[in-house]
């Protein structure tokens, strides 16, 4: 592969995923992730099994799953289903939890509960026995229902070798998720936005957990998720990104305080895209959480502009030390006609001058 990797957002919709993924692999991409989120799309491990046998190249993975609607055991299996289809190309990508858990009712998850989470699903990945967890009262065997001798741990008996195992990539935002992902992942993507010195921070925090952990900082790939809109209307480039921007930029002030260096401008916006969030027009431009951006907060969290500026941000990023960078472009919602102009702006112009 690459040193510097591009990857791409797809739709997980199940009579779109196929044109998708086709589309991704013929534009250059060196991967495509299909979010989890059940109430807004389709299963993402249905659309990497639909890309699999489309697609020859392109690596594959959740953008991003979360602990609490799948158990690691299932979570794990349904990965490895994917690696044995794809022949290697699959990537298990897990953050806390985000609009898949709101539409439940429920936030993003403890950061003890993540931790056991990755884990387990590391330990089932490399066909390990993982201990089972003690049974929910009412859902203990007895005598009458047992089932025959329960083995001491789970595992996925029928995990293919030599299958290489599929590595798992932490979404991390803050401090200690990347202080956790540095030590229980094999992969670190960072939801920080894209100004250059807040990439600095995550790989600097990222390597100096490694390194107290006595791992090797430089056995872990790092990347990021990326807004881009390449225009040449600097105007138009942001208002298609600006749905999109609030869902990325949200994570740096989930839980309330804000996360890594930013300027005091930066930080009164993320707070007023917290305090106006609807999560019912989540991802989508025109919408009351998009309209408190500024024009500055766009500029340094996105990737925004004609398409050689957009190259030399990327490659400033690159600089940092990430060798992947996952591209977010757009926004549902936003001018279609437009949209497919800049679509064109990344694929021809920014994709290949980054080869």
């Amino acid at each position: 592969m690459p040193t510097k990797e591009l990857w791409t957002l797809g739709s997980p919709h199940p009579t779109q995923c196929a044109g998708v993924a086709e589309q991704a692999e013929a534009e250059g991409f060196d991967g495509i992730v299909f979010p989890d989120s059940q109430g807004i799309g389709g299963d993402p491990y249905v659309a990497m099994a639909i890309a699999a046998h489309v697609t020859d190249r392109i690596q594959l993975g959740t953008g991003v799953t979360n602990p609490y609607t799948r158990h690691p055991a299932v979570a794990a299996g349904a990965i490895a289903s994917i690696q044995a289809e794809s022949g290697g190309r699959a990537v298990l990508g897990i953050g806390r939890g985000n609009s898949a858990l709101a539409f439940l009712g429920l936030a993003p998850v403890p950061l003890g509960m993540f931790e056991r989470y990755l884990a387990r699903v590391q330990g089932y990945l490399r066909g390990d026995g993982v201990e089972m967890d003690r049974p929910a009262e009412g859902m203990r065997s007895s005598k009458s229902l047992a089932l025959g001798t329960a083995p001491p741990t789970s595992r996925l008996q029928w995990l293919p070798r030599p299958e290489p195992k599929v590595p798992v990539d932490v979404a991390a935002t803050g401090p200690k998720v990347i202080d956790l992902a540095a030590r229980l992942g094999d992969r670190i993507t960072f939801t920080v936005g894209g100004e250059e010195e807040r990439i600095r921070w995550a790989v600097d925090t990222a390597r100096a957990a490694r390194r107290q952990a006595g791992l090797d900082p430089d056995e872990m790939s790092l990347g990021c998720f990326v807004n881009i809109v390449a225009h040449p209307d600097i105007h138009t480039a942001r208002d298609l990104v600006s749905g999109f921007v609030t869902v990325m930029s949200r994570y740096a002030v989930l839980h309330g305080e804000t996360t890594g260096p930013l300027s005091d401008d930066n930080k009164k916006v993320l707070r007023d895209i917290r305090d106006s969030y609807d999560m019912t027009k989540h991802t989508r431009a025109g919408t009351a959480q998009a309209s408190v951006l500024t024009d500055n907060f766009i500029d340094s969290y996105a990737v925004v502009g004609p398409p050689k500026d957009c190259v030399a941000r990327l490659e400033a990023l690159f600089a940092c030390g990430l060798d992947r960078i996952i591209l977010i472009h757009g926004s549902p919602g936003a001018d279609e006609a437009e949209m497919a102009k800049a679509r064109r702006y990344l694929v021809e112009e920014v994709v290949p001058a980054l080869r």
